[in-house]
């Protein structure tokens, strides 16, 4: 591996600078002679506080590395390791946003955004931006409309980002997207689909009337209970049709991206929903039944990027697109990650290195 980035979606009471510097100064690292490290921990500020961090670490046979400076709008030759943490706003080597608060009001604290750096590797420019999108905040909701709600609003703001990074401001350039989505599967139609032969049962509060709890049972088996619904709360009595062949029968679910089928691509999944798993390390495989398990983490790319990585397999067979640590508890999310070879002089004739690594 030449290149490794990491995204980290910044819970309070984690420490990533303290991981940022264990990595940097670690063996398994050690043939990575540069680094950059970009942490959001301004938590104070409402405004602009996202707690995305991007990780990238460059291999030593990689002889020249060039990062642009949005600010000044040329590239520098990266040498070293750096960190920068706390405030990002003042880095002008990328660039930050977090998304306006009347995308999602309903989530007063929301940290939703994206960070954008640019690169010049082997004659190659390309965007790496780390996203995180709007989450479901009830699954009663997510349920009542195909597509939800919450699709909708994911739509928009992905909508924000891509427009953004291929604005006016700029030269294009090759862009691969990554991070936390939130793309879940159409609630409706696969409740549906699990609860075929079901009946519903509907369970509303007894003060306001409002619908808390839906609960399918099987319609003989002596009413087996076969799903509960609550906002929080997904419950199927079978979680091996999220496991058994990677979960892929319930790919025709997983509709979000198809908005914007000519804007983005994506490598055939082989891997299971990478979200929600079990927190408890004894339970590693095991999914939480908070939400219908989805694959909310994914590696995107635009078309000129999907040609460069297609290019890539084409020649050697080297393109990987998998998820990581399958039996090891790393939280509720299973890390993915996208592996590809990038030969000299690929990105040409669109930005070779002497007019992509100039002032623009």
């Amino acid at each position: 591996v030449a290149l490794v980035q990491r995204s980290w979606g910044g819970r309070m009471g984690t420490s990533p600078m303290l991981h940022g510097k264990e990595l940097l100064s670690s063996d398994a690292m050690k043939e990575y002679n540069r680094a950059r490290v970009y942490l959001d921990e301004n938590y104070k500020s409402q405004e602009h506080f996202t707690a995305l961090g991007s990780f990238y670490f460059l291999h030593e046979s990689l002889k020249n590395i060039y990062q642009f400076d949005f600010k000044a709008k040329k590239y520098k030759k990266v040498t070293g390791k750096e960190i920068y943490s706390d405030t990002l706003e003042s880095t002008p080597m990328l660039e930050k946003e977090k998304f306006p608060q009347d995308y999602f009001p309903e989530c007063k604290w929301s940290r939703k955004g994206f960070i954008r750096t640019r690169w010049c590797i082997a004659d190659c420019a390309f965007d790496l931006v780390n996203i995180h999108l709007f989450h479901d905040a009830s699954n009663l909701v997510a349920w009542e409309t195909s597509p939800s709600v919450y699709s909708g609003i994911r739509h928009k703001a992905l909508g924000y980002v891509l427009d953004r990074i291929i604005d006016q401001r700029f030269e294009k350039a090759s862009y691969f997207v990554f991070g936390d989505f939130n793309f879940r599967l159409d609630a409706k139609s696969v409740v549906e689909t699990l609860c075929t032969k079901a009946t519903m049962q509907t369970v509303r509060a007894a003060d306001t009337n409002e619908v808390v709890k839906l609960i399918f049972r099987e319609s003989d088996n002596d009413r087996k209970v076969m799903l509960q619904l609550e906002k929080k709360l997904f419950s199927y009595f079978n979680q091996e049709v999220f496991r058994d062949n990677n979960g892929t029968a319930l790919l025709e679910f997983d509709k979000e991206l198809s908005v914007f089928k000519d804007r983005l691509y994506e490598l055939d999944i082989s891997f299971p929903p990478s979200y929600p798993y079990s927190e408890d390390s004894s339970r590693a495989a095991q999914y939480m039944n908070t939400r219908c398990p989805a694959w909310c983490d994914r590696i995107l790319m635009s078309p000129s990027a999907k040609e460069l990585v297609l290019r890539s397999e084409s020649e050697e067979k080297v393109v990987t697109y998998d998820h990581i640590g399958p039996n090891v508890c790393m939280g509720d999310h299973k890390p993915v990650f996208l592996a590809f070879r990038i030969a000299p002089g690929a990105g040409k004739p669109h930005a070779h290195v002497r007019k992509c690594c100039v002032v623009q």
